[in-house]
């Protein structure tokens, strides 16, 4: 995945009779134009699938921030210290122990990182790990979107105009299929998961299904969160979510009337 870098030359050339110059390319250079570009590898290659929790950060008012005069004189610093803020922030969120051996986490890293354009899409491996591990990935997808707001923003503010205000995250578990060499993946749950950080003004949500929030958290995390109904397009009517409940009283009441009690 990247820019495509296929080379021709301006020359003139008859067309209709009339000369004109147009740009040509050779045979061995159009060859290069396939879907080896998109730097998936053997996409004929078998599919693995895996169980994962997927979670896209959204970065709220990108859009506004990318339309200010001159956005190419602060985007490179933007992206720079925001996607060093957020994988520095994953690591120290999972960090419990260090030993002379090395650095005790409460749940692995990611397998997969994947740049959206205005937002970020991690994988993690639910494989032959617990429900609290899982639910230690859900506290600390919280915590991050959080500290953008309270710690992030008030330092990059101090250098750049009009910020991304927020950073939301919608969360889900499921299955993923591989896409070529493991350099891509496809599933419901990622579509899931881009649609929940979209879900109404909230900051952050999840899908309960299988994530078992109340047995994985301890009593008073699980305390944070609510469960409502909610309509998830594409996915289905009557999908139950979990979501922060300072979040969902702070909500309007049009944006509450999205969900019901369950």
């Amino acid at each position: 995945m990247g820019t495509i870098k296929i080379k021709y030359e301006a020359q003139k050339v008859k067309l209709g009779g009339k000369s004109q110059v147009c740009n040509l390319y050779q045979a061995a250079e159009l060859k290069k134009f396939s879907p080896a570009v998109l730097g998936l590898g053997n996409i004929g290659a078998r599919s693995r699938q895996i169980g994962v929790i997927a979670a896209v950060f959204d970065l709220s008012g990108f859009t506004n921030f990318c339309s200010q005069v001159d956005p190419h004189l602060s985007l490179p610093r933007f992206l720079k210290e925001f996607l060093d803020w957020l994988f520095e922030s994953i690591k120290s969120e999972f960090e419990d122990k260090r030993f002379s051996q090395g650095i005790l986490l409460y749940a692995d890293l990611p397998i997969f990182a994947k740049f959206m354009g205005d937002g970020i899409l991690l994988l993690w491996k639910t494989e032959n790990i617990g429900m609290v591990e899982i639910c230690n990935v859900v506290i600390a997808l919280r915590d991050i979107c959080d500290e953008y707001s309270s710690a992030f923003v008030p330092k990059i503010k101090k250098h750049l105009s009009n910020v991304p205000s927020s950073l939301r995250c919608g969360v889900a578990r499921g299955q993923v299929c591989s896409v070529g060499n493991g350099e891509d993946y496809v599933g419901p749950c990622i579509n899931i998961a881009s649609r929940l950080q979209k879900l109404s003004n909230l900051g952050f949500c999840f899908s309960k299904r299988g994530i078992d929030y109340e047995d994985g958290m301890t009593k008073e995390n699980a305390q944070d969160y609510i469960v409502k109904s909610a309509s998830i397009r594409g996915v289905g009517r009557a999908e139950l979510v979990v979501v922060p409940k300072y979040e969902f009283g702070k909500l309007l009441k049009r944006d509450k009337a999205l969900f019901k009690n369950v």
